[in-house]
């Protein structure tokens, strides 16, 4: 028996709970894994408080993110004892996820544990940490460099967002931080920002065109925030989107695209194929100090995730939750 937060729904209710269940009730896979800690996600919690039509199968464990230990494998890439991370893949959302003891999973979706990183540390980078530094790959492939000026970080004190902002800042940039969060200005600054911006400076409609400011943008939260960032860029910079905690709108103009040559690169991390996630997890590793990894965790136990799934959908969270699925 193990212990995981399974989603049920029928036509009179939905339930998130915390439930016993036998590993026979895992689901087809060739990789089964014990798995040591999960987090929250923005998905997640969509999925946990049942505020957005992200599960697709009932009943459902949720949890597209984890990392752990392999107990059996028939795949050939996997054995016994291989420590491993899972992010995406439709897990927590058409296959049982990862906040659960167990999982059982396809081995063509897990990567390996890099070299010097904990599963506690994996999962405080999580698949927002991870996102975050595809975007920031997708940058220095589309040749901004620290050179060619400022880079903009939108969501900052988010999962995305925070992790974007040390990995920029180690990287050499200057980076500018955008939040909602004016308190958690001198947190950013530690973290590698060289300035704080509020996000109302983003978030309400703008012109089509602006005063360029941005090399490179990183961008979580869409909607306006997104056109600004556009409308503010550079000639030839680059803005990677990811996310759209401000909506999924798009109410911009193609004035920055034709007039200045920004290029606008959408970043997924659910898909994304093996060669791209290993070199993010491997620089990842690289680039993020422990120490760095630490201040963006809050631990917290299998149930509280739960509990604390409201405050992701709030922005009540700064940095990432780390599940500890044992606890």
């Amino acid at each position: 028996m193990f212990k995981a937060i399974t989603l049920t729904k029928d036509p009179d209710a939905f339930a998130a709970r915390v439930a016993q269940l036998d590993e026979s009730q895992l689901p087809e896979g060739d990789v089964t894994v014990r798995v040591a800690y999960s987090t929250v996600n923005y998905k997640d919690a969509l999925a946990i408080t049942n505020a957005s039509p992200v599960v697709r199968r009932w009943p459902m464990v949720a949890g597209i993110d984890g990392a752990g230990v392999v107990e059996v494998s028939s795949h050939p890439l996997w054995r016994v004892g291989d420590e491993v991370i899972l992010n995406g893949w439709g897990v927590g959302e058409t296959h049982w996820g990862c906040l659960s003891q167990r999982a059982r999973l396809s081995g063509d979706w897990l990567v390996r544990l890099p070299a010097g990183m904990g599963a506690r540390q994996a999962m405080a980078i999580g698949t927002a940490g991870y996102t975050a530094m595809l975007c920031a790959l997708a940058l220095a492939k589309q040749g901004v460099t620290r050179e060619l000026g400022d880079v903009l970080v939108t969501g900052a004190t988010g999962g995305v967002g925070s992790i974007a902002v040390a990995i920029l800042a180690k990287w050499g940039f200057r980076v500018v931080a955008s939040t909602g969060k004016a308190a958690e200005a001198d947190w950013l600054k530690a973290l590698g920002a060289a300035e704080v911006i509020g996000r109302e400076t983003l978030s309400p409609p703008g012109k089509p065109l602006q005063k360029e400011r941005w090399a490179g943008v990183i961008d979580s939260v869409g909607s306006h925030t997104l056109a600004n960032a556009c409308a503010q860029s550079k000639y030839r910079g680059v803005v990677a989107a990811c996310g759209l905690a401000q909506g999924m709108d798009f109410p911009g103009s193609v004035a920055p695209f034709i007039l200045r040559g920004v290029r606008l690169i959408g970043v997924d991390s659910v898909m994304a194929p093996r060669t791209d996630r290993e070199e993010a997890w491997a620089r990842l590793a690289a680039d993020l100090a422990p120490a760095v990894v630490d201040s963006i965790a809050t631990p917290i136990g299998l149930a509280e995730a739960i509990a604390r799934a409201p405050d992701v959908l709030a922005a009540r969270i700064r940095g990432r939750l780390v599940v500890d699925v044992n606890a």
